[in-house]
């Protein structure tokens, strides 16, 4: 992780695939606990070090996760993101071009919490829940697609289940569709972008991580 943006009450990083937000079956050692020590080594803090998870990404995903320091920017970010008052715009690589250079899709999802997986629908089924996000092509290279993403709203794997259901699976993700996994074990899914307005100083918070290193976000000619 990088740490993009600190103050008093909340701290955002940028994360890399490999690691996981909050803890899990795995044992992994979460990005929580690693900003944890983080702030505890540089403020040289005795005791517990208080961090509060605000969102999350899922584990082969890049980009900007936002922590809270304090328990009065953890409920105000809460608050804030049930009511999508946090703008967050991810990158994707995609194989196949979208039929439209831009677009919203809007449909339902459905969770299969055993294969850990969502399902796309056209109109409302059982059990589903409305998803509406905006693409929008950015960039090409010789044989991917690069689309820029605005969630609507917040759904479990959004954007890898709504881009695989238009026809662009997103380059690396074998669970929603790609032929083939990134030698890295990520996907090429990258939340690129946040503004929001600070939940307690209230001034407007703008922040932009770099692209993971590497070939797989290489060559790529912006339109």
């Amino acid at each position: 992780m990088t740490v993009v943006y600190e103050d008093n009450h909340i701290i955002i990083v940028n994360k890399t695939a490999s690691e996981i937000v909050q803890g899990d079956k795995t044992g992994d050692t979460p990005l929580s606990e690693t900003v944890k020590l983080y702030l505890k080594e540089k403020y040289q803090k005795p005791g517990n070090v208080f961090i509060g998870v605000t969102h999350r990404l899922d584990r082969p995903v890049s980009g900007l996760v936002i922590f809270a320091k304090t328990s009065k920017a953890l409920t105000r970010l809460n608050k804030m993101f049930k009511n999508s008052e946090v703008k967050k715009t991810y990158w994707a690589v995609v194989k196949n071009r979208p039929r439209e250079p831009e677009g919203e899709l809007v449909n339902y999802l459905v969770r299969n919490e055993k294969q850990n997986k969502s399902y796309a629908y056209d109109k409302e089924v059982p059990n589903s829940k409305k998803a509406i996000l905006h693409y929008r092509l950015i960039a090409k290279s010789q044989n991917y697609c690069l689309l820029e993403i605005d969630l609507k709203t917040g759904r479990h794997h959004q954007i890898r289940c709504q881009l695989a259901k238009m026809g662009c699976p997103i380059k690396g993700d074998l669970k929603y569709g790609s032929p083939r996994s990134n030698p890295d074990g990520s996907i090429c899914l990258h939340a690129r972008f946040v503004r929001f307005v600070h939940p307690v100083s209230k001034e407007l918070i703008e922040v932009e991580a770099p692209v993971p290193a590497g070939n797989l976000w290489n060559g790529f000619e912006m339109i």
